[in-house]
């Protein structure tokens, strides 16, 4: 069988999509690969269909429990041979998977990369035929990346000490060019063939809100989506729970995850979430890298990332199955200063050497900066996505906030020369100068005791803008930071200085001018920015309904996420094409041989029974 047919009969596609054929093409020749893709773009296809055509075993490396189990139970589904080892087995059930492994009964056994280094998996690797090595998440293996496991370095020692290497495929959605070459080197990749497909998801549209309550916003945001599944990513434990605790006592489906809690709570939790029992997961970045749930329908970020590697990767959970997602990110200037703490006081890595940690700290606040530029840029937030990886972007891409909403010019030199005027005072008085929060206090005419301690009301700009909002001065406050009239000091407490150029705006007339977005009239009535929300074709809603009604209870019968099953996209597309026949329901993508023979009665019976009422209505 060639491995189009392949891809028909298993997987139910007619047809490869980019960057796909020469990685699968190259792995069946034997040849190394490195596979840069998008989440949602087929990464796994690129390994699970060489699996199938090349002779004895094919390991996956992976980093997380949670992805091998949904891997190998969306594996089931599809009638092919798979396993897992991990700890979550008994000892009984690990002899029974090695067992099996020995004897041929699988085609891809997936192992965490701790696991390589067992005896009783090294007496096994060196015994039966290892054909391909599949290393998922492959940028873990770079301390420069976002999701450093140390385990990962173990790797290229395992593959090189087996009777015959096989050839080896490395999968990421999410690296620079440094962490791509560190790939290459720390895996031991061969001359590989290199494919990166983009970065770009265009079934995804970014936003970043400033809200004047995050939790207000997120409730409505989530009131208009009752059917949608979501993450919402929070930066601490502290916030996860009371943002859980918030959406719960407003009557949400929303559970929570973070490592503070045990671990059979985690796992409840997420089953909880991988199985729509909860539609709403909240949780810290302890939560998503290897949950293979492709219903989720938005993303959104309650408090800023640390750099533009991890909002992408955790944005980028939304909308697996192509469909139309939304990725909102919450900005508030506190949340910078919550990031700063966070890198400048995290865990060290003991395996690193102290010079290497004070680099990967300035590194980490290099990262934070462009994160913080990015939630304050007026421009295309996609193209600052992209042009982050490397990639051209054009100017506008229409669809995301920056770019879907009309943008004003507006003077703000009386605003600037007023900050400038207060910022000015206060370096007078204090010549180290204050930090923000200071000068925002001293700004607004705050009686604060921080305010009173340095005597700030005295100043002769002491309250000259309390007729603007705290969050609007803090927002031209970044304007000018951005366009360098003021600088913020690097350091545990940064203050808030001239720049040279700020002469130029107090005594010689230059003005200063900021790019707004003019809200609609329903932003103006709800306090929010329109949404818009995946919804099938036209006419077909109902049947839709039923379908994804049909599909949970063949679920929850199988023990299994609805989207194992079948995927929105492909629910869409059946409901669309309302098949009447087994030959026809071959049709709808996704839909493969070996799921049409298992649930193409009840579907097409589903489908038969609504045309029947529909047309008893005419």
């Amino acid at each position: 069988m060639d491995k189009l047919e392949l891809l028909r009969q298993r997987f139910g596609y007619d047809a490869f999509r980019p960057g796909q054929q020469p990685l699968i093409d190259a792995l069946l020749q034997g040849r190394d690969v490195l596979g840069v893709m998008p989440t949602g773009a087929g990464k796994s296809i690129c390994y699970q269909l060489p699996a199938l055509l090349l002779p004895g075993l094919t390991i996956v490396i992976s980093p997380l429990i949670s992805l091998m189990k949904d891997q190998v139970a969306a594996l089931t589904q599809l009638g092919i041979p798979s396993a897992f080892l991990n700890s979550t087995l008994d000892a009984q059930s690990y002899c029974d998977v090695l067992r099996g492994a020995r004897r041929g009964a699988y085609k891809l056994l997936y192992v965490a990369p701790e696991r390589l280094e067992a005896d009783r998996f090294q007496e096994l690797a060196q015994d039966i035929e290892i054909s391909l090595a599949a290393v998922d998440e492959a940028h873990c293996v770079s301390q420069w990346g976002q999701d450093f496991r140390p385990g990962y370095l173990k790797i290229a020692a395992f593959l090189d000490a087996l009777p015959r290497r096989p050839a080896v495929g490395a999968f990421t959605a999410t690296a620079t060019a440094q962490v791509r070459d560190d790939i290459e080197r720390l895996l031991g990749l061969r001359e590989p063939l290199r494919v990166t497909t983009g970065f770009d998801r265009p079934n995804l549209f970014f936003d970043v809100v400033r809200p004047k309550s995050k939790d207000a916003y997120l409730r409505q945001f989530l009131s208009e989506r009752p059917r949608a599944s979501g993450i919402v990513y929070c930066a601490t434990r502290k916030k996860v729970e009371a943002v859980c605790d918030g959406l719960q006592r407003h009557g949400f489906s929303a559970t929570r995850y973070h490592a503070g809690l045990s671990d059979q709570e985690r796992l409840d939790n997420q089953e909880r979430f991988v199985y729509d029992e909860a539609r709403i997961m909240v949780a810290t970045n302890a939560f998503g890298m290897g949950i293979d749930k492709s219903n989720v329908g938005f993303v959104v970020h309650y408090n800023m990332p640390k750099n533009m590697e991890s909002y992408y990767q955790e944005a980028g959970r939304a909308g697996r199955d192509g469909s139309p997602a939304r990725c909102v990110l919450l900005y508030a200037p506190g949340d910078v200063q919550t990031a700063r703490f966070l890198i400048q006081n995290g865990e060290d890595n003991e395996l690193v050497r102290e010079e290497e940690r004070e680099l990967l700290r300035q590194r980490d606040l290099d990262r934070l900066d462009q994160m913080t530029a990015y939630c304050k840029t007026t421009g295309c937030l996609r193209a600052c996505i992209l042009r982050y990886f490397g990639e051209r972007a054009p100017e506008r891409c229409g669809s995301c906030g920056n770019c879907s909403g009309a943008l004003e010019e507006r003077d703000i030199t009386v605003e600037a020369q007023k900050i400038l005027s207060g910022v000015a005072r206060v370096e007078k008085r204090f010549p180290s100068s204050l930090g923000v929060s200071s000068i925002l206090d001293m700004l607004r005419g705050s009686r604060s005791q921080k305010v009173r301690h340095y005597a700030l009301d005295e100043l002769s700009t002491y309250g000259i803008m309390k007729d603007i909002s705290r969050d609007q001065v803090r927002t031209y406050i970044d304007l000018l930071i951005q366009e360098g009239y003021l600088c913020l000091t690097a350091g545990t407490y940064p203050v808030l200085r001239l720049c040279p150029s700020a002469r130029q705006v107090l005594f010689h007339g230059e003005k200063v001018t900021c790019l707004c977005r003019v809200p609609t009239d329903a932003e103006l009535a709800a306090g929010k920015r329109e949404t818009r929300e995946k919804a099938p074709a036209a006419g077909a809603e109902a049947l839709y309904e039923r379908l994804r009604e049909l599909r949970g209870r063949l679920a929850h019968e199988a023990n299994v996420p609805a989207y194992v099953v079948f995927s929105n996209v492909t629910l869409a597309d059946m409901a669309a094409k309302r098949p009447a026949t087994p030959e026809a329901f071959l049709d709808v993508s996704g839909v493969g041989e070996f799921k049409a023979q298992k649930y193409a009665t009840p579907f097409l019976a589903e489908i038969a029974a609504w045309l029947e009422e529909e047309e008893a209505k005419v």
